[in-house]
């Protein structure tokens, strides 16, 4: 093992684990936690059959598909970050990637399921819209386990398992991580009876009329946030550009404006959320007048555009990977704009005030400027020389 691979533990056989992106230096975050363990221990000691058809839902490293990969189960989530740690992980233990199906948050997996295992998402709409989809693959004595640190099991949690699927409980806390049980009714399974998903749902935009599509797990997917309505206020200081990135697009909306005021330009929209780029790519079709001039990508940060390729680069940072809060992808985003930027080509950033990214971004970039700014927002200009 490298030095940010660690050892996982579990009743089904033991696995060299890593987070992605891989950390730097020596990480004490581990690429499991607790409600991985408490999940896996509980299914030890009631078994499943070896016929069982398993599907996995936010599975984030890897640590569930890769101890569970007898059954080759189906891998369900949104994250294409996570899937890449599956698929890095799978390879650092030489099992072959045909052991385990991963599918985006927005394609049917092929049910029935005899079982089915949730890591509970940060997004209280992501599970809500992930339950819903779930519901058809499910039969009455399909058993669902879910787990999730105790801290982020609330009664609203509770309260989507009983409404969408099924009866559902709670066990006690186990290293400050808690199982939920639910148990799938004939009632609610029934097509005659059951509701929609409520998403993807949408909200206006006053400054412009735009009706705005987002998927469950699209950053505040039920109104504009308001770093980027900051952001908006000041999209007119924008330089001319040919080519532009919106980096971290979610639902695209820097993009738009951008490219509502730059008709000439080429935009690329990256995220590694499969709804935000499929709500950036609706978004476009609706909004813009000539679709074909934007491009949609699913990548880590910047990682496979081509280097000195774009004029200007548009991010709204996120400052968390699932519920670990830390700078890292932010400095990733950071690197990966300098590198694709074109000399003289400058990366727009909109964050918060006491993260600092001014600080990160004079040390990488050699200057940073402040084009705009207010008691919770900075909105920081730097430029490759």
């Amino acid at each position: 093992m490298n030095s940010n691979d660690q050892l996982f533990e579990t009743p089904f056989g033991d696995y060299s684990l890593q987070r992605f992106p891989p950390a730097t230096g020596k990480s004490p975050l581990r690429a499991w936690d607790a409600a991985d363990q408490y999940l896996l221990q509980q299914l030890s000691e009631q078994p499943m059959a070896d016929t069982d058809r398993l599907l996995l839902l936010n599975d984030q490293f890897g640590a569930l598909g890769l101890a569970l990969h007898p059954w080759q189960p189906q891998s369900s989530g949104d994250s294409f970050l996570s899937q890449q740690a599956c698929r890095n992980n799978l390879q650092f233990n030489n099992l072959s990637a045909d052991s385990l199906t991963q599918l985006d948050s927005l394609s049917a997996p092929e049910g029935p399921f005899d079982v089915v295992l949730i890591k509970i998402p940060k997004t209280l709409a992501l599970l809500e819209d992930q339950l819903y989809r779930l519901r058809p693959h499910l039969t009455e004595t399909t058993r669902i386990l879910a787990a999730a640190m105790a801290r982020d099991i609330h009664t609203s949690t509770l309260q989507l398992f009983e409404r969408i699927i099924g009866p559902t409980k709670t066990s006690l806390a186990r290293k400050k991580a808690r199982l939920i049980f639910c148990h799938p009714q004939a009632a609610q399974l029934d097509g005659a009876c059951a509701t929609d998903s409520p998403y993807p749902s949408e909200y206006t935009l006053p400054e412009t009329g735009w009706h705005l599509s987002n998927h469950a797990n699209v950053f505040s997917q039920a109104k504009l946030d308001i770093g980027t309505r900051f952001f908006m206020e000041h999209i007119d200081k924008l330089p001319a550009a040919e080519q532009i990135i919106d980096l971290g697009c979610g639902n695209g909306l820097l993009g738009l404006l951008a490219a509502e005021r730059q008709p000439e330009a080429r935009i690329a929209f990256y995220d590694e959320s499969h709804m935000a780029l499929a709500s950036a790519q609706e978004n476009c079709r609706h909004i813009l007048a000539n679709p074909s001039r934007a491009s949609f990508h699913l990548d880590n940060a910047l990682a496979s555009a081509d280097s000195n390729s774009a004029n200007l680069i548009l991010n709204n940072p996120p400052f968390h990977q699932k519920n670990v809060v830390g700078d890292h992808i932010a400095w990733q985003m950071f690197k990966d704009a300098k590198r694709v930027l074109q000399a003289d080509g400058e990366l727009w950033v909109i964050g918060n005030r006491h993260l600092q990214y001014h600080a990160k971004l004079k040390k990488l970039f050699g200057n940073c400027q402040t084009a705009a700014s207010n008691n919770k927002f900075v909105l920081l200009v730097s430029r490759k020389r």
